[in-house]
């Protein structure tokens, strides 16, 4: 055993007798309560809100559930993948189903755990007024207590659990999970440039919000959660993050983790590593002070030609995360720039934030527009998931707007970032807020083989024709780029939920909690307003059929009319939609096969 694992074992062994114990067990309220205005401060209805992300990360969780320091509350889950990591004679049991199947995925996971952990950073006063801070804490340690597992020595890191294939085979209940669940790790062998560097920063940015009495206040209301400080715990993850960066940064050749182990793992193939290599760096010389971490930032911002970028934040695209933590550093540690020979330089990330939020807002953001219904819309990245990208702009438009240029800027990216968090809410076209449980509209059929108590794979929508149990907290994919929404379990581009999907949504939370917001929309939406649009969708689930009643000889004269346009076109089609094209293809383990 490694000096590494060693610490591992003793650190996790003590880390659940450290975590914050609820003062009242929390239970979502039934979804009729969406309908009563609240009149206490703080708000509850955006406690619920907040109190009901964090239920659905519970309700996402593999392995042993009596574990941590409130155990199981979603009496519906049962123990699972009590044999992970077997084949590698490993304990890798514990963590989160990605999504709506069984896999565990340690690409999204590390964005999640570092969107959950910065946000709480800054603004997580708010899980103290919800009395949420326990549920937090519980939240982070399941994540990260996995991540620690997946982590067994220096450079081997585990990015997979469970074969996709095998997992697109199945739809059904917790008990039966088919096997093998083979793991998959990255080393110096097979190495994943971007899997070391994201968990690297998803560590990093842990040790930070772990750190007691921590001082990092870009914004005068900035402040983590008041009991939540653990030394021991900090030292933990900053360990693993230390570490992890160093395969990142030292090991040849640089490569994503899909280039190193192929279609077993395509499901979360990265574009490249550049941007996860570049904010590991920039979030670990936040959590050391060490200027040269920030020198390394600095130097791949730089390289990379990571300047003037137009892309999303998820799990794909670190991007204009970059852009808002540089601001952040300028204002709350200007040591670190000076410390590597830089200037502090606010006003130089001042503009390349703004000139990314600024094109997002005067419509100037390539693929990127806004929806008749007001939805902030990318082609090829809101395809399958409309509501994730828009949340995150959502979040990063609200942490940065106390730091922008001029008072007129504040004002026009937090109301931007309202209003995408009020459709979300209900203030859209269908009249339903897209967080199920939350109201008498939410979703009724969230796509998740668990919760919905069917197990016929060729029947998924319809059995069992009510879904088994309650997914509260959780958000779902969300509607088409018309704003329509059908509510259908097998239509899972639009239904189907995912730690990345709630990743934002305790911080926008929170956010709401410290302003004293008024009443999320959903509450002035009347309950049965919502009903599935005529019609069939069109999207990657569920693909248009064509036809029309054309008939045959119509239909072929069509075809050879258009054949020659449809050649000299598709390779550009492709091209400016090869990372829509390659999301589909390679997150096809999702679609049962029917």
């Amino acid at each position: 055993m490694t000096p590494l694992q060693s610490l591992l074992l003793l650190s996790c062994a003590g880390s659940t007798l450290a975590q914050l114990t609820p003062s009242a067990t929390y239970s979502p309220p039934s979804a009729s309560a969406g309908l009563t205005s609240s009149t206490s401060t703080p708000n509850a209805q955006w406690s619920n809100i907040l109190g009901n992300s964090l239920y659905f990360y519970d309700a996402q969780r593999s392995g042993k559930l009596d574990q941590g320091a409130y155990g199981n509350r979603v009496e519906w889950r049962n123990d699972s993948a009590l044999e992970d990591g077997s084949d590698w004679n490993l304990d890798l049991t514990g963590g989160w189903y990605d999504a709506g199947d069984y896999i565990k995925a340690t690409f999204p996971l590390t964005f999640t755990l570092f969107a959950i952990s910065w946000g709480a950073l800054t603004h997580g006063h708010g899980y103290d007024l919800a009395q949420q801070t326990a549920y937090l804490d519980g939240t982070l340690r399941w994540g990260y207590d996995w991540l620690i597992k997946a982590h067994p020595s220096d450079n081997t890191l585990f990015v997979q659990v469970g074969s996709g294939d095998v997992d697109n085979a199945y739809w059904g209940g917790d008990q039966d999970i088919p096997t093998p669940r083979p793991g998959y790790p990255v080393n110096s062998s097979f190495p994943g440039t971007d899997a070391w560097s994201s968990a690297a920063a998803a560590f990093a940015i842990g040790s930070v919000l772990y750190t007691p009495s921590v001082s990092y206040n870009p914004t005068s209301s900035s402040a983590p959660p008041e009991s939540i400080g653990n030394s021991t715990y900090a030292a933990t993850l900053l360990s693993h993050a230390r570490t992890l960066y160093a395969a990142a940064n030292n090991t040849t050749p640089r490569q994503t983790y899909y280039e190193s182990l192929g279609e077993s793992v395509a499901a979360y193939a990265s574009s490249n590593w550049n941007d996860d290599l570049t904010l590991a760096a920039l979030t670990l010389a936040l959590a050391t002070n060490e200027s040269s971490y920030y020198a390394d930032a600095y130097n791949y911002y730089v390289q990379y030609k990571i300047s003037g970028l137009q892309e999303v934040w998820n799990w794909d695209s670190a991007i204009p995360a970059i852009y808002v933590m540089f601001a952040e550093i300028a204002t709350a540690r200007p040591e670190l720039a000076t410390g590597a020979g830089l200037s502090t330089n606010l006003t130089g990330w001042q503009a390349e934030t703004e000139n990314y939020f600024d094109k997002i807002l005067d419509g100037n953001f390539k693929r990127g527009y806004l929806t008749k219904g007001g939805l902030l819309y990318f082609d090829g990245d809101s395809d399958e998931a409309s509501l994730n990208p828009a949340m995150a702009i959502a979040m990063l438009m609200f942490k940065y707007a106390p730091l922008a240029s001029s008072s007129s800027k504040t004002e026009s990216y937090t109301n931007f970032a309202q209003s995408q968090l009020n459709y979300l809410l209900g203030n859209n076209p269908m009249n339903v807020p897209y967080i199920v449980g939350q109201h008498p509209n939410s979703p009724q059929n969230p796509h998740s083989a668990p919760a919905s108590g069917g197990t016929d794979i060729k029947a998924i929508r319809t059995s069992p024709p009510t879904e088994a149990y309650v997914l509260y907290g959780a958000v779902v994919g969300g509607p088409l780029s018309d704003d329509r929404f059908w509510d259908w379990r097998d239509d899972w581009a639009q239904t189907e939920v995912a730690l990345d999907y709630n990743a934002m949504l305790p911080t926008l939370a929170s956010m709401q909690l410290l302003n004293n917001t008024a009443d999320p929309h959903y509450v002035s939406v009347q309950a049965g307003t919502y009903s599935i649009p005529s019609g069939q969708p069109c999207d990657a689930a569920l693909p248009c059929e064509g036809g029309g009643g054309l008939s045959g000889g119509a239909k072929a004269g069509i075809a050879i009319g258009v054949i020659l346009g449809v050649l000299l076109i598709v390779a550009a089609i492709c091209y400016w939609k090869r990372k829509s094209l390659a999301r589909t293809w390679r997150k096809g383990y999702r679609r049962p096969t029917v």
